[in-house]
């Protein structure tokens, strides 16, 4: 079912860790808070403060479990979230209070390899092992387990990947207990008739099950995605604000599509996103100081808003 247009959207803060992933700089834990903490006030109620892998891979997030503690103690009603690639990840980011565990596997098996070291099946007995741990954890200690197949809709080592195989893994990691499916165009290789065409057939498999959008603007077509997929009735959408992102394992591979333009354009067309869009570009000017070296993406960034644009939000609270 297409969303209606003042819908409630979800938009969710993968800079942390996927922008922050991506370049070579390693910012200190306190700046990674303040981060935190400023986009959260702006309205960003879901944030990916990290993610569980090896420090000697990702040196950028050998923090992670000190920002994730430290991020819930800060901010009240945060759905603070991390990436696992594996069991040992899951309970590490279970055993620093994570509200969310992303498990992230790939579509494309030459991208799973060079991403987890895993074939494709090794991934699912692997997310199997992640879910029946969950499910043992005490009811209130217990995080959502969301399921993100990578290159769903294309890959720059195999190229395209065949919906059909797609599906049928989105299929089973709902068998084998995801309370969220996420599709991501890790590459950039989606487009509007491919995206409506998979989440539709996904949409029919997994009924209510909820569904999340991760899109890439490496062609210029992730927020073209992203309104193929509110037509199909998608309501959870990642971005990284300024554009920070990529995939170390998937050559080609630019940045998220941009926070603040993602938040523009849905503000744009009635929907509601709770995200105060002035507050979000102070943010993004923080964030600037913070990685000077580093380029943000972003038309709205750059132009700044229309005179005359006034988001929901702010008119809801009275602002001009």
């Amino acid at each position: 079912m297409p969303t209606n247009p003042d819908s409630h959207i979800i938009v969710r803060e993968v800079g942390l860790r996927d922008g922050l992933q991506s370049i070579a700089t390693i910012l200190p834990t306190a700046s990674k808070l303040a981060w935190c903490e400023r986009e959260f006030a702006a309205g960003v109620s879901e944030i990916e403060v990290g993610s569980f892998v090896p420090p000697k891979l990702l040196p950028q997030m050998a923090d992670t479990a000190d920002v994730l503690v430290a991020a819930l103690a800060r901010c009240p009603g945060l759905t603070a979230t991390v990436l696992v690639p594996n069991l040992k990840g899951a309970e590490r980011g279970a055993a620093a209070g994570a509200k969310k565990l992303n498990f992230v596997m790939s579509a494309s098996a030459s991208h799973n390899w060079a991403n987890v070291r895993r074939t494709v099946d090794d991934s699912l007995a692997e997310f199997e092992r992640v879910v029946a741990f969950s499910h043992g954890l005490p009811t209130h200690e217990r995080p959502v387990v969301s399921g993100g197949l990578a290159t769903s809709f294309g890959c720059s080592i195999e190229g395209n990947i065949d919906e059909a195989r797609v599906l049928a893994l989105a299929v089973r990691l709902a068998e084998l207990g995801a309370e969220e499916v996420v599709l991501a165009d890790t590459v950039g290789y989606g487009n509007p008739a491919a995206v409506r065409r998979l989440f539709e057939a996904v949409r029919r498999e997994l009924g209510k099950l909820p569904l999340a959008a991760h899109f890439h603007d490496t062609r210029g077509l992730g927020l073209p995605n992203v309104v193929a997929a509110l037509d199909v009735g998608i309501i959870r959408f990642d971005a990284s604000l300024g554009g920070l992102g990529g995939c170390p394992y998937a050559p080609g591979a630019s940045g998220n599509i941009v926070m603040e333009d993602l938040v523009f354009l849905l503000e744009s067309m009635g929907h509601t996103t709770s995200v105060d869009l002035a507050a979000l570009l102070e943010v993004r000017r923080y964030v600037q100081q913070l990685l000077p070296g580093e380029a943000l993406r972003g038309s709205i960034g750059q132009a700044g808003l229309p005179k005359n644009f006034r988001s929901l939000v702010a008119a809801r609270q009275g602002g001009r």
